[in-house]
Order: structure tokens, then sequence, then C-alpha cells
């Protein structure tokens, strides 16, 4: 079972629930380590040729080393530890998949694992489509753009997303990060649909983790 998160606990409140956060810390790094044997599994189960193969398990397990690291040392609420923990299970989903097509999410000039400071965040979004395809900025669900988890309320603006597809993209979004404090952190996926004659043919999220220092 996925632990899941009883009670939200203040930020200011955190110092003196310290020893549950830090159970509880324990357990979900405890839980990435056993979830990425699953991954792994599928990974085994794609009969990949071996370099692709390769990559697909060395992200996985940089991503349960990555995960882990901010779990112990970044997050400081249960809260916090959830959306941690759920963008380390996203990001093995991510891998174990793979991108048939380029793809790339960047805050501040990184990825993955970034830092930002509250406020207004640039969100860079980039793709290229193989030969003959196009790309274009995707929905997560139907009727919901972006995955978004934080510890402190924040949006995406979707005002200027275009419509249409690319042979290359290159978007450059605002997500509203004003009422968050040092930190905090914040999980988002992206999605990126490669089209071919106005057809979706492939879909990929790509999910990024903010720590507001």
């Amino acid at each position: 079972m996925l632990p899941s998160d009883k009670e939200e606990i203040p930020y200011d409140e955190g110092s003196e629930r310290a020893s549950s956060v830090d159970d509880y810390k324990v357990t979900c790094i405890q839980f990435i380590k056993d979830i990425s044997e699953d991954y792994l599994a599928w990974v085994d189960y794609y009969k990949l040729p071996e370099e692709e193969d390769k990559k697909r398990r060395t992200q996985i397990h940089a991503i349960v080393e990555r995960t882990n690291e901010w779990i112990a040392k970044i997050a400081t609420t249960i809260k916090g530890v959830d959306v941690v923990m759920n963008d380390g299970i996203q990001k093995m989903a991510e891998s174990t998949a793979g991108y048939p097509f380029q793809m790339g999410v960047f805050v501040n000039n990184m990825s993955g694992y970034t830092l930002a400071t509250p406020g207004m965040i640039d969100i860079n979004i980039k793709a290229v489509g193989r030969k003959e395809f196009k790309v274009k900025l995707g929905w997560h669900q139907k009727d919901k753009r972006f995955l978004i988890s934080s510890t402190s309320p924040v949006m995406i603006g979707e005002s200027n997303i275009p419509d249409e597809d690319y042979d290359s993209l290159d978007l450059h979004l605002k997500m509203d990060a004003q009422k968050c404090q040092s930190r905090d952190v914040i999980s988002f996926t992206a999605v990126v649909t490669e089209t071919l004659d106005g057809q979706e043919y492939e879909r990929r999220g790509m999910t990024t983790i903010i720590h507001m220092g």
C-alpha cells in the first residue's frame, strides 16, 4: 500500500512533531526502494535493445537515490514527504516508459530536480518531433493540463499556450508561486504529444520538482 498523508502538519508545527515526520521519512524511503523493483521488472518485460535497457535502468536507480536524498534532507513535513515521494514514483514510471522523441522541462536551467525562489517562476518546455512528426503541449487529463502537487498553493498560467503543433517546441510558461515560502516543494508534470497529420501518435509526461530556496 502507498503510504498516505494522514494529516497535514503546518510548517510552523513541524519541529514539534519531528519524530513522526522522521518515522514517515524512513517508511517512504524504503517504499521508494521497494517500488523501484516493480519498475525494473517492467523494463525486464519490455526486452529492449541493450543500450536502451541500460539507459532506463540507470535512470530508475538515479531517481531512487535522488528522491530519497530529497525526502531525507529537503522535505520538512508529512505533506512535503508525500510530494517528493510521489514525484519520484511519477519519474520512475516515465523512465520505465522511455521517450521516443526528445523532450525537456527546465527551471532555472535545471531539469528533474530544481531550485527556485518564491514568486513567478519561468518554466521552459522543449521538445522535438521525430522525422515527419510534430509536437505540441498536451493535457495530463481531459480537463487538466498539468498535474501539480505542492506544499503551498501554486498555479501554472495557461493563457498563452498555442494550440498548433510544431516541428520543435520551445515554450515558456509562468508558475505563480508567490504564496510559497522557503523549504516548500512543488512537483508538476507537463505532457507533450507527438502528432502525425494532426493526429496524436505518442504522448509522454515529464515530472519536475522544485525546492523553494
